[in-house]
């Protein structure tokens, strides 16, 4: 299929009026013209824990959110993203749970990597996991059988012990089945476009990271995307890791997100300069989806190692702190910066991290919507929501920080705020404007100014930031071939 040149949405499934159906009515209405790239929604599965993040099958739809009829109503008018966990499947599935009645002679047993299949006799060796890019102490969790029996099973993700998250192996035929269902579901609900979360945990190899393990990971890589275009499904993977293997992604062929982005503009506009910045812009690929806000946080390391001066990083970080983020921490030694640096992602609404200043935060999104490639917006940033502390103090998790669900009079609401406004009508500009079809440059600008252009044909708008006062405006060719100028 052919993406969308346009704005898309990400949104968890009961974050804007509580289920699908709501989501729907707003994208009919108070959103409407917004989102014409498509939507992406956060997982919609039955899950049990990290918001989704855990699912039990991808075969059903939450009760509570509603249905596959909704999923496919939604596709009918907008192009629909789901993610799909390939490293990892609920502990809660039937197939875990059938692996925990009847052991390893369980129909599913193969689905899973049972340490044997790593350490000769199951035994985890110390130094081997002092290699891996680790996200919990140890990559695997001891569970008890039915019939009393242990199993280690590798578990790269997880709060819990044992977690909730167990990896599934991508080398045995059961787990290529397992995915290939998935993926014909998706086909006949509608869904256009696959996420491919966790992806760079997939391949396990003693003396790596067990992280993009090249060159097995292109191996997997190539198998789903045949499968995947088989079906006239996009893939997007989805890999915080070192620019250079998002450089490698991309010129494999495979949309990528921009996780740099997020970072640079939150420099240029704390800093006032354009100048990192600008070295990223001339020199990025086209083909990413950009974006600001997630629900996860503001990536820094590993994403940005090698381009960020860790001293300074820690002075943005320190700021963003002060303005309520929290931050999530690496845990390998080895993956932290000489000097201790060791922040993954910093957590909290781009709004807040921007003082809340209305300018600075238009500001931001001009710039990224003038970067080539695919715009997200992330629902909570559409309405410049605020640090949800009270949320974070409630739950004890750190992202809730950014995770607010909105009920419909908060929408209706927030949907009137000064900033909310501006921001749809440049949305609106994005998405309609027909020079963002054609060539972007970079044009020179003092230090404390920022110049971006498009230009198709006779058509082109110029975008001009004051990086000051955040004052920004957009000079363009009108409908009538008139110069005119829009006050962002």
């Amino acid at each position: 299929m052919t993406l969308k040149n346009q704005v898309q949405l990400i949104t968890y499934p009961d974050s804007l009026g509580g289920d699908l159906k709501q989501l729907h009515q707003m994208l009919r209405g108070p959103f409407a013209g917004l989102f014409a790239g498509g939507i992406h929604i956060l997982p919609p599965f039955p899950s049990s824990g990290d918001r989704g993040f855990a699912p039990l099958t991808y075969l059903e739809i939450e009760p509570e959110f509603g249905s596959w009829e909704d999923i496919r109503s939604i596709g009918a008018e907008f192009d629909v993203l789901v993610d799909l966990m390939v490293n990892h499947i609920s502990r809660q599935s039937p197939y875990f749970q059938d692996f925990l009645e009847h052991g390893r002679a369980s129909k599913y047993a193969d689905l899973f990597i049972t340490l044997d299949k790593i350490w000769e006799h199951g035994e985890p060796v110390r130094a081997d996991i002092e290699k891996m890019f680790l996200r919990r102490p140890l990559p695997y969790s001891t569970f008890t059988t039915s019939g009393g029996g242990e199993e280690k099973v590798w578990t790269t993700f997880g709060k819990t012990d044992p977690s909730e998250q167990i990896d599934l192996d991508i080398h045995s035929p059961l787990t290529r089945d397992l995915l290939r269902q998935f993926f014909l579901n998706f086909k006949e609900q509608n869904v256009k476009i696959v996420r491919l979360d966790a992806v760079g945990y997939v391949i396990k190899k003693l003396g790596t990271s067990c992280f993009y393990v090249e060159p097995e990971i292109y191996e997997f890589l190539d198998w789903i995307k045949e499968m995947a275009d088989s079906l006239d499904i996009e893939l997007l993977p989805e890999v915080h890791a070192h620019h250079s293997i998002q450089t490698k992604l991309s010129e494999y062929g495979c949309w990528i997100y921009d996780f740099i982005l997020p970072y640079r503009v939150l420099e240029a506009l704390t800093g006032r300069s354009n100048t990192a910045l600008y070295d990223y812009l001339r020199t990025r690929s086209p083909k990413q989806f950009t974006m600001l806000d997630c629900h996860d946080g503001v990536p820094v390391k590993p994403d940005l190692d090698d381009l960020i001066d860790t001293k300074e990083a820690r002075e943005l970080v320190d700021l963003c702190v002060e303005r309520g983020a929290n931050l999530s921490l690496i845990l390998s030694e080895e993956h932290k910066a000489p000097d201790g640096f060791d922040v993954h992602q910093i957590r909290c609404t781009y709004y807040s991290a921007l003082n809340e200043d209305d300018d600075a935060y238009l500001a931001a999104r001009a710039i990224q919507f003038f970067a080539p490639g695919i715009p997200q917006v992330y629902y909570v940033g559409l309405l410049a929501g605020r640090n949800d502390l009270e949320q974070v103090a409630l739950t004890g998790e750190g992202r809730e920080i950014n995770r607010h669900n909105y009920t419909l009079e908060e929408i209706a609401a927030e949907s009137e705020r000064e900033v909310v406004q501006r921001l749809m009508k440049l949305i609106r500009f994005r998405n309609e404007y027909s020079a963002f079809h054609g060539t972007f440059r970079v044009l020179e600008a003092a230090e404390d100014e920022i110049r971006l252009m498009w230009e198709q044909g006779t058509a082109y708008c110029r975008l001009h930031i004051n990086l000051q006062n955040y004052k920004t405006v957009i000079e363009y060719i009108d409908q009538q071939g008139q110069e005119a100028v829009y006050w962002v």
